[in-house]
């Protein structure tokens, strides 16, 4: 079998042609450093070196096992600062999970910051709802969840990412669109679109909690499962609806974003899940990057 310092010291004495000037190269003496040679030409069964008192030469063997001997140290090498990277947690793969509306914001967020400081680090992608996230993670098929709660999974860690407040999405020539925030008044009788309970049913449980609080009675119209359609029927004048804030930032053209003046504490949260026993040093590495943004911005402040 090949031993790298074998290689090596055949390379540096193919370089200098004299066993004496390749030997100071390596720090070492020329016996050693003619046996290693003499090991490697016995492995591989050939002679790679023509030697007598006054010169050193490659034999064609040699010639052509120098270039190959140099990509092989070259690669070897490269796999251990390789390793070393992925020991650090800069190199290696992590499969996320998230819930559409964590991509208006956040995950982007995280996304642009994984890549600016761990550009090695490949993502999986896939969007799920919390209930199949958490299945996936128990399965071992994603890494990493980003859910909405309630939420009960065994043998995994939670804490909180980012909590935000709701805000209204009008149509822009509807009256309300000129105020600068939404009383209970305001939003008495008027048409809201509503989440479906089915395949919308966190938002739909949170704005039910925001008209309950306030003692608001809109006439809902309309049962929607995703915040896309629900700003399509606004921009059409169906009627108003409550996002979370971050969705505000998606543009929709002919659709006006205004505060709450009620309801402070009823916040959208969303919390990023692991395994107890992922001790993965490229996961542990996403999830300190997720941590650096909720630090900067506070899990229940807004984003810059």
């Amino acid at each position: 079998m090949l031993q790298l310092t074998q290689v090596r010291c055949f390379v540096t004495v193919a370089e200098e042609l004299h066993f004496g000037r390749a030997a100071a190269r390596l720090n070492m003496t020329q016996p050693p450093l003619s046996r290693q040679v003499q090991l490697l030409e016995h492995a591989l069964g050939v002679e790679l070196l023509e030697r007598n008192s006054r010169s050193v030469r490659l034999t064609a063997a040699g010639a052509i096992f120098l270039p190959e001997a140099r990509r092989l140290l070259r690669n070897a090498e490269d796999a251990m600062l390789m390793a070393r990277r992925a020991g650090r947690g800069a190199l290696g793969q992590v499969a996320i999970g998230f819930t559409p509306a964590s991509s208006y914001d956040f995950l982007p967020r995280l996304i642009h910051a994984l890549r600016a400081t761990y550009p090695d680090i490949e993502l999986t992608l896939e969007e799920m709802i919390t209930r199949d996230q958490l299945a996936a993670l128990a399965s071992h098929r994603i890494d990493l969840a980003f859910v909405r709660p309630p939420f009960d999974a065994r043998d995994t860690r939670a804490r909180l990412v980012r909590s935000e407040p709701m805000v209204a999405a009008l149509p822009h020539t509807h009256p309300l669109a000129t105020r600068a925030a939404l009383t209970p008044a305001d939003m008495e009788g008027q048409d809201l679109i509503m989440y479906s309970i089915l395949g919308g049913g966190y938002f739909h449980d949170l704005v039910r909690r925001l008209l309950v609080s306030a003692n608001i009675q809109p006439r809902l119209v309309h049962h929607l499962t995703q915040i896309h359609a629900l700003l399509s029927m606004v921009r059409t004048g169906v009627g108003i609806a409550l996002i979370p804030e971050s969705a505000s930032r998606l543009g929709i053209e002919n659709v006006i974003c205004r505060p709450l003046a009620f309801g402070d504490a009823i916040l959208a949260e969303l919390y990023m899940v692991h395994r107890t026993d992922d001790a993965s040093p490229v996961l542990g590495s996403v999830m300190a990057i997720a941590d650096q943004i909720t630090a900067t911005d506070g899990p229940g402040t807004r984003p810059a």
